[in-house]
């Protein structure tokens, strides 16, 4: 039986951010998309379930995207709040805070701009969170196409 090295994921989430490079860098940029300048990203691993773990354990990849030094947030804070609430809930943190607030927990940070597409949790933090939510969906969906690759990879092996 072939079996996918957990470290796998972590290369399919580092690939996934690096196919999306070219759109992160230019939403980073354009003002309309948000002021900040800067964006962070926070994969969560689709296999870690809160029952069994704690939360920074189940950070599959993360990645900040500008000079760090000159953040005027803590924008790595912000997506691992995201995340977090995403990654408990299983929800997007906007559906989260608009249509389920019985689901924030005391502690949980009010911010939106997180997907979740099959099991898989990418949070973005640093533009206007509709658009910290559409970035985090391209990521997802980028990571399900890099692990299916590995899968077909080794399936082919």
């Amino acid at each position: 039986m072939n079996t996918l090295p957990q470290t796998r994921h972590r290369e399919a989430a580092e690939q996934s951010v690096q196919l999306a490079m070219p759109m992160l860098e230019a939403a980073r940029a354009d003002r309309r998309v948000g002021e900040s300048g800067f964006l962070h990203v926070v994969i969560m691993d689709p296999q870690a379930r809160p029952a069994d773990g704690d939360f920074e354990s189940a950070i599959l990849y993360e990645k900040s995207i500008g000079d760090t030094s000159r953040w005027d947030a803590d924008y790595g804070a912000y997506a691992r709040a995201k995340a977090r609430l995403s990654w408990r809930t299983g929800r997007p943190s906007h559906e989260v805070l608009a249509l389920q607030p019985h689901l924030v927990a005391q502690g949980d940070v009010l911010v939106w701009g997180s997907a979740v597409v099959d099991g898989v949790v990418v949070a973005v933090s640093g533009a206007n969170p509709w658009f910290d939510e559409a970035l985090s969906g391209a990521i997802a969906h980028l990571f399900k196409a890099c692990v299916h690759a590995q899968v077909d990879a080794q399936a082919s092996a």
